[in-house]
């Protein structure tokens, strides 16, 4: 009987679930394409600074015309790659079809800008931006992709709010803007096929929707972003059928496409470790789900990482109990091997590949913990802020209060003693442009409480003829104030621009030249958000 009870556990053991080799071939390819990422990343940057010299050309002569396309081209490679570099572009774009007075200009960067801000999981000010165009004023272009824009902020809310109470209301709307698109899209196009077969599937007509994405993918030449949107729906569509093999497989795909673009707004990998997940692929799941993670905190997809979030953990926990569990049958195994000889051989060689997989389980759990610290960390500074900033707000709005109740009392006096002459003296005291000087200067002083070393470190960002010097008397700058506010999660160009008591254009204005005159173009924003608080 033990002996049976041991071969029963032999072969427990060894019977790991596996994968078809055709799905272990994609696994392993995208494994292969995953290695490149960097190269992939850095062949966008090449891109995109080739279209940004380009750009130089038209600034230098004027050419508004061709500064709007330009502008869009740039923000059309930084669309699904980083948020916040595309949303830039956008803005720039919609200021030359203002200067063109070209209405149908404005309204496609304004549609475009409620793409990327749903793409960030911006859903209240995507559908803001939407609904604040009329379209009784598009052409037939922007109609389908006003339309279409619309549908997929309401499927979007929907996938992130996942509430029986609102989903189906979401998903109703989504697919009536759906079928208004349709009606202003030519059949026989990649955007119609995009549309129809999305149409099916948000439907729920699997069968119908596996038609269309095959059909579309075997009877057209789809660009990288409608190749890895068809694949990753047809991997969702092969999910919901109970085809997880070839679901799998699918996502595979689209994951492939979206690495070897650069694509960061993207949910094909995070389902992908979902499905592995889900068979027992442990390892591989936890690796996908952390450069999901990755990708999401680049592109700065607030939802997507809410998302994430939520699996993470599970994927982790559900490593560590299998870990554990193996360890379990380990400790029947060690009893057993006391019987036969060759029994002990084999679970010697079983014991010693165990204790591999702990210890490459221990050091993943390290690694996710020094993350989770990492985010304690930011969490703690972010809470520091807030408390600091809080008192100060309450102080300067008591003094404040004071002032104008002080203001108020010597009014009146004069007033009940019909010393008008006097008024104009008290007024006088309260001097408006000296209180703004001493709000700034209360804000420099606490700011460089919480970060002692922010003016070296935002001057190592810098050549040395570029360096910040700071007045006598002074604190922090105008530069340096607006940098400062951004470091602290202030990007709102309106709070920044009334704080400083500056317009938004010469907000704008402060931004680009620091960028320009910086030794990190592209990641400067990025370089502020890594100065350390105390």
């Amino acid at each position: 009987m033990k002996i049976r009870q041991c071969f029963l556990l032999l072969l427990l053991i060894f019977s790991l679930p596996t994968c078809g080799q055709k799905m272990e071939a994609i696994l392993d390819s995208l494994d292969l394409e995953i290695s490149k990422n960097k190269l992939y990343v850095s062949q966008k940057y090449d891109t995109i600074n080739t279209l940004k010299r380009e750009l130089g050309k038209y600034v230098l002569s004027g050419d508004h015309q061709n500064l709007y396309h330009y502008y869009l081209k740039l923000f059309e490679e930084y669309r699904t790659f980083k948020y916040d570099s595309a949303y830039y572009y956008l803005e720039q774009s919609k200021k030359e079809a203002i200067t063109l007075n070209e209405s149908q200009f404005l309204s496609s960067s304004k549609i475009k800008e409620g793409f990327i801000l749903l793409s960030s999981g911006l859903f209240k000010e995507a559908l803001d931006t939407l609904n604040s165009i009329q379209p009784t004023t598009l052409n037939k272009a922007n109609l389908s992709e006003y339309y279409s824009v619309k549908a997929r902020t309401f499927y979007d809310l929907a996938d992130y709010n996942r509430d029986p109470r609102f989903n189906l209301d979401y998903i109703k709307k989504g697919n009536l803007f759906l079928d208004e698109a349709l009606k202003y899209i030519d059949p026989n196009t990649n955007e119609y096929w995009s549309t129809e077969s999305l149409r099916r599937m948000k439907q729920q007509d699997w069968k119908g929707a596996e038609f269309a994405f095959n059909y579309w993918l075997k009877n057209y030449d789809l660009p990288s972003k409608y190749y890895g949107i068809a694949t990753s729906s047809l991997g969702y569509i092969y999910r919901e059928r109970g085809f997880q093999e070839k679901s799998i497989e699918y996502l595979a795909y689209a994951a492939i496409a979206d690495i070897k673009h650069a694509t960061k707004e993207t949910v094909a990998i995070r389902n992908l470790a979902n499905e592995l997940f889900k068979m027992g692929q442990l390892k591989k799941a936890n690796e996908y789900i952390g450069i999901a993670m990755e990708d999401a905190t680049f592109y700065n997809a607030r939802h997507r990482k809410i998302e994430i979030s939520t699996i993470l953990p599970i994927i982790e926990k559900a490593q560590l109990n299998k870990v554990e569990g193996h360890n379990k049958i380990l400790k029947q195994v060690v009893w057993l091997l006391s019987i036969l000889t060759l029994i002990i051989i084999i679970f010697l060689v079983v014991i010693f590949k165990q204790l591999k997989a702990k210890n490459q389980a221990r050091k993943e759990i390290s690694k996710s913990y020094k993350e989770l610290q990492k985010l304690n960390l930011m969490t703690k500074e972010a809470d520091a802020i807030k408390q600091v900033y809080l008192a100060y707000f309450i102080n300067a709005t008591s003094n404040f209060l004071n002032k104008m109740g002080s203001l108020q009392k010597s009014i009146t006096q004069q007033v009940i003693a019909k010393r008008y002459d006097n008024i104009l003296t008290v007024v006088k005291r309260f001097d408006a442009k000296e209180e703004r000087h001493q709000l700034l200067h209360q804000f420099d002083e606490i700011f460089l409480k919480l970060f002692p070393t922010y003016l070296d470190e935002y001057n190592q960002l810098f050549p040395e003829h570029e360096k910040t010097i700071i007045k006598k008397g002074e604190l922090l700058n105008t530069d340096t104030r607006l940098f400062a506010l951004i470091r602290l999660g202030i990007t709102d160009p309106n709070q920044i621009a009334e704080f400083l008591d500056l317009s938004i254009t010469t907000i704008y204005t402060y931004k680009t030249k620091a960028k320009s005159k910086s030794n990190f173009k592209d990641t400067f924003e990025s370089k502020i958000m890594e100065i350390k608080s105390i």
